[in-house]
């Protein structure tokens, strides 16, 4: 069933710098260019890529796409489903091209491309506390862009964070766009959050696993995938403390405390209010508490 109308996808333009030139542009942590384009804020590569995936790329019926925005919980996700993926199968075999694929992305989903959309693919889209991910996005960029120096300060952050200027924002339009998708699509889409996976690990994880198709056997096999997933123990493997998933971003930088509420030891209480403001606005009018 599709979820999305039958139009033709958008032709690349001819000239992507030219239609960076003509896009709104702002440097975020004093460090990186920005720029708004289909209503959310792109680095200047993921906007020329995405217009190539929206034309070109070709989803199977076969394949999980998992979906996020930035710093809700995206590396532990992965690991889960990675697992999960791997859970009854056989061995997989990398050079196999037919072999099924686990992919993730973040990008909102206005901007996927039809092929994802129509097809039988299934997104499992993971999101988070506002003041947590806020937080948890300050601390990040603050490794990345200012090691052994003063943090941002807070208080920019917080501005930018609240008006949705920041990579892949708005947060609240992100995460509202997935969540009524997932509301017209059970099947095609399973919305989670971050703070009821770490309350019940088990329960959530055997969530993913019968919407994937492949549920557990017996208790024994989901605290086996717990195990092999668990933050403290992926955050000590010699992978993910050494080395770059990119260029600039080291492994190490995406593993921080992964607790839920650390936002009450940085924002005031009048930030705090401001930002469930915004979620009463943005959110709560569509049925979402976070």
């Amino acid at each position: 069933m599709s979820t999305s109308s039958n139009l033709s996808p958008p032709p690349i333009p001819d000239d992507v710098e030219k239609l960076l030139n003509d896009l709104p542009k702002v440097r975020v942590w004093d460090a990186k260019d920005i720029y708004q384009w289909e209503g959310f804020w792109f680095p200047p590569a993921f906007v020329k890529s995405t217009i190539t995936l929206r034309s070109r790329f070709q989803a199977r019926d076969d394949d999980i796409f998992l979906a996020s925005t930035i710093k809700t919980g995206t590396t532990w996700l992965k690991a889960l489903s990675h697992s999960l993926s791997l859970h009854h199968a056989p061995p997989v075999d990398i050079y196999d091209a037919s072999a099924p694929r686990l992919l993730h992305t973040h990008l909102p989903y206005v901007v996927l491309s039809n092929s994802i959309k129509n097809s039988a693919s299934k997104i499992v889209y993971i999101t988070r506390n506002t003041k947590d991910t806020l937080i948890s996005m300050w601390q990040f960029f603050n490794s990345l862009y200012r090691p052994n120096q003063d943090p941002f300060p807070i208080e920019k952050a917080f501005d930018w964070f609240c008006s949705g200027v920041h990579q892949f924002g708005p947060f609240f339009e992100h995460v509202v766009e997935y969540w009524q998708e997932s509301q017209k699509w059970p099947q095609k889409i399973l919305f989670m959050k971050y703070e009821e996976l770490k309350s019940d690990p088990k329960g959530q994880v055997s969530k993913i696993a019968e919407f994937l198709g492949r549920p557990f056997a017996d208790e024994n096999e989901v605290d086996a995938v717990l195990w092999r997933c668990s933050l403290g123990r992926l955050k000590n493997l010699e992978v993910n403390k050494s080395g770059n998933i990119l260029n600039d971003v080291p492994n190490k930088s995406l593993f921080r405390k992964g607790e839920v509420g650390d936002w009450k030891n940085y924002l005031t209480p009048e930030m705090e209010e401001q930002i469930n403001q915004i979620c009463r606005i943005k959110l709560e009018h569509f049925g979402l508490f976070l």
